[in-house]
């Protein structure tokens, strides 16, 4: 079989995730730079050696002052950790309309546990320009604490400012090279 590498589309894909504040709302962010990297077996994504490199700097929330906290030791350290990576590592099949899980080793301040994601494959199509695209909507959780990610406070009701569990929301275009 033949190898096909593809790459992250950045003007359409967004890697994003949300967590409770107050445990009243979801707080929405984003991380703006990062890479997503595969090699397939043909066009086949259940045989991908997937990569991703996120830049933390480029974290955004709409609020540049919880963006600065976010970038601080207080949660992702960014002058240690400047990177969050995830590699693939298993595949598993859910139904035939092109859902499956995705496992893989994601890794925060330098603290790596494998994590499962769920994915929706949207199907590959030629663009208007003759480039070759797949689609993928990537949704998951994780424990922050599990990475590190430890401030939080509590409120004079004596709740929590943040909750522990953080959703993941991906939009993945990826573009064939070879």
């Amino acid at each position: 079989m033949a190898k096909t590498t593809w790459v992250s589309d950045a003007d359409h894909s967004e890697l994003g995730f949300s967590i409770r504040h107050l445990m009243i709302t979801n707080i929405r962010g984003k991380f703006n730079s990062f890479t997503v990297e595969a090699e397939t077996e043909d066009e086949d994504f259940m045989t991908a050696k997937v990569n991703v490199a996120v830049d933390v700097d480029g974290i955004s929330t709409g609020n540049e002052q919880r963006d600065g906290h976010l970038r601080s030791p207080d949660f992702f350290d960014v002058d240690k950790y400047r990177y969050i990576k995830f590699a693939a590592t298993k595949y598993e099949n859910v139904d035939n309309d092109g859902s499956y899980n995705l496992y893989g080793d994601l890794t925060i301040r330098d603290v790596t546990k494998n994590i499962k994601l769920a994915v929706e494959f949207g199907g590959v199509v030629k663009d208007p320009w003759g480039n070759t695209k797949a689609g993928f909507t990537i949704t998951g959780k994780i424990n922050r604490k599990d990475f590190g990610l430890n401030w939080n406070a509590v409120t004079e009701a004596g709740g929590v400012m943040v909750s522990d569990e953080v959703k993941i929301h991906c939009e993945v275009q990826m573009l064939k090279k070879s």
